[in-house]
């Protein structure tokens, strides 16, 4: 069985942790300020705000290496909405595998909206919720692709760590158009076969 922990204790950690455990997984959850927790998952979410990375890096950064971490984050700077605060051309993903060079880092969840992945549906259309994963190992996107797929949303393997870049800026502008009201938290981007 997959063994997931997350990080974080909000909407969107609830709402991945509901559908990996749709689909069979073990799922254990973090708060991200709890420096003595031990990390069990095979696999693990960082399900909170990019700032928050550097402090579970700095207490968990040993119990990470040899796993797939998940980095579900807009690096968005929530003080103007208008830009990153990753170097240009770079992402936070990428940032994050830097420093944890002996973990499997992947982007995932970062275009979905809490309640999407909680409803499988985008909107009110019947496009279903899915999910885009770059990563550069093979095997752990193809776990998480089957983990979230058994949790009854579709995946999409989206190419190396280089596409986390254009997957940061499409979160981006999803989350802007949901902030100035353009679009509900409940739609987003949805893709069609």
């Amino acid at each position: 069985m997959a063994s997931f922990t997350i990080f974080g204790t909000g909407n969107m950690a609830n709402a991945i942790g509901g559908v990996l455990a749709a689909g069979g997984a073990s799922v254990d959850y973090i708060s991200h300020n709890d420096a003595d927790a031990a990390v069990t998952g095979d696999t693990v979410v960082l399900a909170v705000p990019f700032p928050a990375v550097a402090e579970i890096v700095a207490s968990h950064g040993a119990q990470l290496a040899g796993k797939t971490v998940i980095d579900i984050t807009n690096p968005l700077n929530f003080e103007t909405f208008d830009d990153l605060v990753v170097p240009e051309g770079s992402s936070a993903a990428a940032e994050i595998q830097k420093v944890l060079p002996e973990s499997r880092v992947l982007k995932a969840f970062n275009t979905n909206f809490a309640s999407t992945l909680a409803t499988g549906k985008v909107g009110d259309t019947d496009s279903v919720t899915t999910v885009l994963v770059a990563g550069e190992d093979a095997a752990a996107k193809a776990d998480l692709v089957a983990a979230v797929t058994a949790g009854g949303i579709r995946a999409i393997d989206a190419g190396s760590l280089k596409r986390a870049h254009e997957l940061e800026a499409l979160g981006f502008l999803q989350l802007t158009l949901a902030a100035g009201e353009k679009i509900s938290w409940t739609g987003g981007f949805a893709l069609n076969n």
